[in-house]
């Protein structure tokens, strides 16, 4: 069952159910795997000739739309980048919320042709992204293999998370949708609790709007649940910052 899944994830890093600070405060999101090397790895597949293009954008801004030539490979350096699929009906579906340290763009660079972007790329929050030309990309991948087992270990993190999206979506109820997404964004972005509070902070700045737009609700429906949440002390909340108090319990909640 995919709740089995996301505890067998909790279980495996003891640290996000004990609240335990594991990291100084620049590198403390809860990741499963060392990512310095990947970003010393995009860095070295540029060489000294060709240094990667550094870019900021602010909340909300596209990165790049459906339907742009694929012609770039994006590094995250920091904040959050917001992946979805955009539908002729209008829709819009978000398959994965990125962290820092993490790479995409690269659906040419696993296809091997040239091809135009197939998702739309929003800044979740105020971002940092280095980029390189996928050409010089491909060309570093194929003359050094060490690298590519790099790159496949950094994407691997991002292919589990969107697989954990797709089954959040499937979902038909909305309280469950909710706890499901919670629960994804304790894994990928969640933090010891401040002032010695039990429990994984959620390192985002959510709205209830956002939150309804990831999982394809409503805004009153997200502030519906989470006051039920709330209510149940499953969950708090202080400046938009979500603290998961268990997330045993809240996993239980509708399994």
């Amino acid at each position: 069952m995919f709740y089995d899944r996301l505890l067998t994830i909790f279980i495996s890093c003891p640290s996000l159910l004990i609240g335990r600070h594991r990291a100084p405060i620049k590198t403390k999101k809860m990741v499963v795997t060392d990512t310095k090397p990947l970003a010393d790895a995009f860095r070295q597949m540029s060489g000294s000739s060709y240094p990667p293009v550094t870019e900021k954008f602010e909340r909300g801004k596209t990165i790049f739309f459906p339907g742009d030539p694929a012609e770039r490979v994006y590094f995250l350096q920091g904040g959050a980048v917001k992946l979805s699929r955009v539908y002729e009906a209008g829709d819009e579906i978000t398959v994965a919320l990125l962290r820092e340290n993490s790479v995409f763009g690269v659906l040419s660079l696993i296809t091997g042709n040239k091809s135009d972007r197939f998702y739309h790329a929003l800044a979740f929050t105020p971002v940092e992204l280095m980029s390189l030309p996928i050409e010089q990309v491909q060309k570093a991948l194929k003359e050094n293999p060490e690298l590519s087992m790099i790159m496949l270990q950094g994407l691997s993190s991002r292919i589990l998370q969107t697989e954990m999206m797709i089954e959040t979506l499937a979902h038909r109820d909305m309280e469950s949708r909710l706890v499901s997404f919670l629960l994804i964004l304790c894994r990928d972005f969640g933090v010891s609790s401040p002032d010695g509070m039990d429990g994984i902070t959620i390192d985002l700045k959510l709205s209830h709007q956002a939150i309804a737009e990831a999982i394809g609700s409503t805004r009153v429906t997200i502030t519906r649940v989470l006051g039920d949440l709330r209510s149940d002390q499953l969950i708090s909340i202080h400046k938009k910052k979500i603290t998961v108090h268990d997330p045993v319990a809240l996993s239980q909640r509708f399994a």
